[in-house]
């Protein structure tokens, strides 16, 4: 039973599903450290690396009605996250001086809950973060993955997934992180 393609649901993270972006960001093995601040944060921000500052922020920008990613859901329950918004929203994500990124959005960061891996899921979250992107104006998407051997950032995904759904390597950021493309248009 464990390899069947669960029936997602998409919703975008608002302020009417933040007490399910809450949810799964705090449950058991949740990223609730995070928030998934780490790429947004302001330089102000970055001085409060605690959780709760994190989900403070990351509350904040929900509310103000900034769009920050998708949550997927199983039966009316949270169990998927990817991270996808403009890529003016986030920091400098490639660590290169960039001059026009209008129409460019960035996908960051996925998580999934323990019991939904390995099961597809990660490819429906990118391909529905490509919709909505894609809906909201995107004429490109971003990704940053690593090397399936890469120790680190594995939270961001793997280069071969990106490729085989028609991503493009355009540089490096970093050592790890590859940047790849795909348009929109």
């Amino acid at each position: 039973m464990r390899n069947e393609l669960p029936a997602l649901v998409w919703k975008a993270v608002t302020e009417n599903t933040w007490t399910d972006f809450e949810s799964l960001f705090e449950a058991r093995g949740g990223p609730k450290s995070c928030w998934c601040m780490v790429w947004r944060a302001t330089a102000e921000e970055a001085k409060h690396q605690d959780g709760e500052s994190r989900k403070t922020f990351m509350r904040r920008r929900i509310f103000g009605g900034m769009p920050v990613g998708l949550l997927g859901y199983v039966n009316g329950v949270p169990v998927a996250w990817c991270s996808i918004a403009p890529k003016d929203s986030y920091r400098n994500l490639t660590g290169k001086q960039e001059t026009d990124i209008s129409g460019v959005w960035s996908l960051v960061c996925y998580y999934i809950k323990r019991e939904h891996r390995s099961r597809g899921l990660f490819k429906q979250l990118t391909m529905a973060a490509i919709a909505f992107a894609k809906e909201n104006g995107a004429v490109a998407l971003e990704a940053y993955p690593v090397d399936p051997d890469s120790p680190s950032y594995r939270f961001m995904g793997l280069v071969p997934a990106f490729k085989e759904m028609g991503f493009k390597e355009v540089g490096m950021a970093g050592s790890r992180r590859h940047i790849m493309v795909r348009g929109l248009g």
